[in-house]
């Protein structure tokens, strides 16, 4: 009897995202907790202080904190371990937990932005391929964790990692030609490479 009360409260604190196919749980907004996810990103925006996790979002209430609802307009550096991709055009969101994210680039990451028209949404990319993608980690980098790093921290370490590359080489794979000129084309990826392997190795990854 203990269990069955144990179990329906977990089912009846969770809510399940199958919008898309996505097909993730999480804990239901309104949820509260006494102890934020160890692997977590503190955001300040108007003077309030949110904190976000695995696509949860999480404000302080007294000693504990509250699920809720991403503001607006609020910047993270990260996209969720599991995430949507859908487009609206030729444009890519990402979606997971009831929240869509759009890349603004390295500078700023991704926005949290009201939902798009569901009559305009495809869970197709449009064909040719898309001209804004999310950023990738590094062309033709393969990246492990030697050190048991959980997604999240993985994806942290290599956007701050591919940022910083990206400032010592000049060179910025999200961008069209790397935002290089064609002749600097081929030296600048190198650059780019090398300082994107030596800031990951440094962080416990291993890079081929």
């Amino acid at each position: 009897m203990k269990s069955g009360r144990a179990s329906r409260s977990i089912f009846e604190h969770q809510h399940y995202d199958a919008r898309f196919h996505h097909n993730r749980a999480y804990p239901a907004r309104g949820v509260e907790v006494g102890v934020l996810p160890h692997e977590h990103v503190e955001v300040i925006r108007g003077g309030a202080h949110y904190f976000y996790a695995g696509g949860v979002w999480y404000v302080p209430r007294g000693p504990r904190y509250v699920v809720i609802a991403p503001p607006i307009g609020v910047y993270v550096p990260v996209l969720p371990p599991f995430y949507t991709t859908i487009w609206v055009g030729a444009a890519p969101y990402y979606y997971a937990n009831d929240t869509y994210y759009l890349y603004r680039g390295p500078a700023q990451g991704y926005e949290v932005v009201n939902p798009p028209d569901e009559g305009a949404v495809s869970t197709q990319a449009p064909a040719g391929g898309p001209p804004t993608a999310a950023p990738p980690v590094a062309d033709n980098l393969f990246i492990y964790p030697r050190s048991g790093q959980s997604p999240e921290q993985q994806s942290r370490d290599r956007y701050d990692c591919h940022t910083w590359a990206s400032s010592q080489s000049g060179f910025d794979p999200t961008l069209g030609g790397g935002g290089v000129g064609a002749q600097q084309l081929d030296d600048k990826r190198v650059e780019y490479h090398r300082a994107m392997s030596a800031c990951l190795e440094a962080r416990g990854y291993t890079v081929k």
